[in-house]
């Protein structure tokens, strides 16, 4: 399988070309980036794999499926032009700026008959996979609070447009997770802070997501938080879960290691970094799963090759920007908003 990728920036360069660069029975055809300072580094990290000037040259040298990791803002036109050229694609999160835009690549796609897929790695992040395999085995009983939250303090961060802020960028995740775990959502309410430099681009977000199922997820996200609470917090009959800190591979990846170079060492966390179970007085540790993001890349190498279906399908993708479009509504009109007059609000074209 031949991949090509659009994008060497933080996310093109960590988190998609060493992955890329380790799958199995696939070859890293090149990247597209017009920038002299990239491509140094590309020749640098990735011998031998060239650069393009475009997507149209990336095609033309043979490749079964195009990766687009871009900042938010022009992506839609290059997941279009991977479209219209038969390519099957991978978009970067967020998969949109908004359900409209994203159901008109949908329909491209579907129209063309073209695989596409957006690029959700930390469904593979080990405490998720962890809290994943806890629910599904009945330890934590039943679910009522599922609360999951991503806190750094990177000021340099906020302002930054590329993923058209912080709820579109890493809500993304967040909000795929919750709808993994528990199914859709009926109800959303939204708090968004800005700040002072950059009042249109949001760097911390809450949201309470009320799943049709009963549970009801908070979740939360600043690069403005000195002190980070529990990575995951979910309460249960039966009992809870905790954990604290993120998933380790995106440190990995950003310090150039990789599944290739770190083998069966890949995704393994030490065991300080193990969650919690909790009942009453009985606390133990629980030892984490493996994380694997190369999972996403050999799932859809499979599914590409008719062996399965893609990792994440475009209806997923599309839910997820539903509930990130309510989330905003929420906050520019201050109330709850029910998912079901959304859904009537976006058929009558209302903008907002």
């Amino acid at each position: 399988m031949r991949i090509g990728l659009v994008g060497y920036g933080h996310g093109g360069r960590h988190f998609h070309a060493p992955l890329i660069a380790s799958l199995p029975d696939a070859t890293f055809v090149g990247v597209v980036t017009l920038s002299a300072e990239r491509r140094q580094l590309l020749a640098a990290e990735h011998p031998g794999v060239p650069a393009f000037d475009s997507i149209e040259q990336l095609v033309a040298a043979g490749i079964d499926g195009l990766v687009i990791s871009t900042p938010l803002e022009g992506r839609a036109a290059l997941v279009l032009e991977a479209i219209e050229r038969g390519v099957p694609v991978v978009s970067d999160k967020p998969f949109a700026s908004d359900v409209e835009q994203a159901r008109a690549l949908i329909d491209a796609a579907a129209t063309r008959r073209v695989p596409l897929s957006l690029y959700m790695n930390r469904r593979w992040d080990s405490d998720f996979l962890t809290l994943r395999k806890l629910i599904d085995s009945g330890a934590l009983g039943s679910v009522s609070r599922f609360e999951s939250q991503v806190e750094r303090y990177v000021p340099q961060a906020v302002g930054n447009t590329s993923g058209g802020g912080f709820l579109r960028d890493l809500g993304s995740h967040l909000v795929d997770q919750a709808l993994q775990l528990f199914g859709p959502v009926t109800r959303v309410y939204a708090e968004l802070q800005y700040a002072a430099q950059a009042p249109t681009c949001d760097y911390g977000f809450f949201l309470a997501l009320s799943h049709a199922n009963g549970v009801v997820s908070h979740l939360s996200g600043s690069c403005l938080q000195n002190c980070q609470g529990p990575r995951f917090r979910v309460s249960g009959s039966a009992g809870s879960y905790t954990v604290e800190g993120l998933d380790g591979q995106e440190e990995a990846l950003v310090a150039g290691l990789s599944p290739q170079t770190e083998g069966e060492r890949w995704g393994v966390e030490e065991h300080r970094r193990w969650g919690w179970f909790e009942q009453g007085e009985i606390r133990e540790r629980i030892a984490s799963e493996r994380g694997d993001w190369l999972q996403f890349y050999k799932r859809w190498q499979a599914a590409l090759q008719g062996q399965g279906p893609l990792p994440v399908t475009p209806a997923e993708a599309l839910a997820t920007t539903r509930v990130l479009d309510a989330a905003r509504l929420s906050w520019r009109q201050r109330q709850v908003v029910e998912m079901a007059d959304f859904r009537l609000q976006n058929e009558f074209g209302i903008k907002f």
